[in-house]
């Protein structure tokens, strides 16, 4: 038995950074560094004081999952159209599925899984409406 790439984050400890998005906070759980960045995970809020702002754009996963904790957020997927997601929601974005956050609740917050941690994001332009 190995107990390589154990962690544990608690609660009391946690540090809330800037990350991809201005308007949100991420509190990195450890896990990038356990799986060698393989996987990362992270709770998401929303940040005191940011104006919201978002473009279409897609991401170059493998596998994103995110469920919300607290709060609602609203994204439109390409295919999908709206989507809310409410406090016990979860939904699994598909490699590379265009979307964009239409809002979020000033409590929002998510638990995201993803994998790798270090992915990419590409903006994209002149998008329909329902098209993301």
């Amino acid at each position: 038995m190995t107990t390589q790439g154990f962690t544990v984050s608690h609660a009391p400890q946690a540090r809330f950074e800037r990350g991809l998005r201005s308007f949100f906070e991420y509190r990195d759980l450890g896990i990038k560094h356990a799986t060698g960045g393989r996987v990362g995970a992270h709770v998401i809020r929303a940040a005191a004081g940011t104006e919201f702002s978002s473009q279409p754009h897609w991401h170059g996963t493998s596998f994103q999952f995110v469920y919300v904790l607290k709060g609602w957020i609203e994204f439109d997927y390409e295919g999908q159209g709206v989507v809310r997601l409410e406090a016990g929601s979860c939904v699994y974005q598909p490699p590379g599925v265009r979307h964009r956050e239409l809002g979020h609740s000033p409590d929002v917050e998510m638990l995201e899984v993803v994998m790798p941690d270090d992915f990419s994001t590409g903006e994209v332009t002149a998008v329909e409406p329902g098209a993301a």
